[in-house]
């Protein structure tokens, strides 16, 4: 097998579909061997039938990335299965909407939990072995409304802007390790999680952005592989912004 990722071992996080199923789909055809983490077994065994097909090693494993005892034996399932891990993108996640004065304290603890504690949990369960073998990629799956945040999405961009300051501070520690650590920030795109926000809220942030429409799945893998292969082993702390213009930095 042959590819920018030839030979190294991944797991991506909420990879049975969405940003993460396509992330490991460009994986899996650049030639990495991928593990799928996701809360929907089913799902990500079929997401595995397609990777198999590009002639790498792949596997399902099920756990609710928010709970350390899942994560701590599901991480310990994926080492044992690929025989280490190169690449973790912490991509799963959760999408809801409510206004402040609203919003109910399980609401935000769900929020917090699924799209920040996990990213630092499975980090944490990846990231000695990493600085053992003197060398990893993490990325983490942000968003662009944790620069400008939301009406409506408190908790959300809340939790992204975690992952952001998470991301920058971690690479600060890990980088001469040759550990590299990076967020992707995409606007809105076309996924289950997005095609169920209300209509009007997804009417009106599509509204805003200068290019006028949803971006899709595949328009945001690459910068993934980019961030995953040697290429991008000048990335440092860095968040990149597919996002349609909605953030300009």
């Amino acid at each position: 097998m042959t590819g920018r990722l030839a030979g190294k071992k991944a797991l991506v996080t909420g990879g049975a579909g969405g940003i993460g199923g396509a992330i490991a789909t460009a994986f899996a055809r650049e030639g990495a061997d991928v593990a799928v983490l996701d809360l929907m077994l089913e799902a990500a065994e079929a997401k595995v039938a397609t990777l198999k097909s590009f002639g790498v090693n792949a596997f399902a494993v099920n756990a609710d990335v928010s709970d350390e005892a899942q994560v701590t034996a599901a991480i310990e399932k994926v080492r044992a299965g690929l025989g280490r891990i190169d690449i973790l993108v912490n991509n799963a996640g959760i999408d809801t909407t409510s206004v402040v004065a609203d919003m109910d304290t399980a609401m935000w603890d769900q929020m917090i939990a699924v799209n920040l504690r996990s990213v630092f949990l499975c980090t944490r369960a990846v990231l000695k072995p990493m600085i053992e073998q003197k060398f990893g990629r993490i990325i983490n799956i942000a968003s662009q409304l944790g620069h400008k945040g939301a009406a409506e999405m408190a908790h959300y961009a809340a939790a992204k802007a975690g992952v952001i300051g998470f991301t920058r501070s971690l690479a600060y520690e890990v980088a001469r390790d040759g550990i590299t650590v990076n967020a992707i920030c995409p606007g809105p795109i076309e996924t289950d999680l997005f095609r169920a926000l209300p209509e009007e809220w997804k009417k009106r942030k599509l509204a805003e952005l200068p290019i006028g429409r949803a971006g899709s799945v595949e328009e945001i893998a690459p910068t993934a592989v980019l961030l995953a292969s040697y290429e991008g082993a000048y990335y440092i702390g860095a968040t990149m912004n597919p996002n349609g213009g909605d953030v300009m930095l």
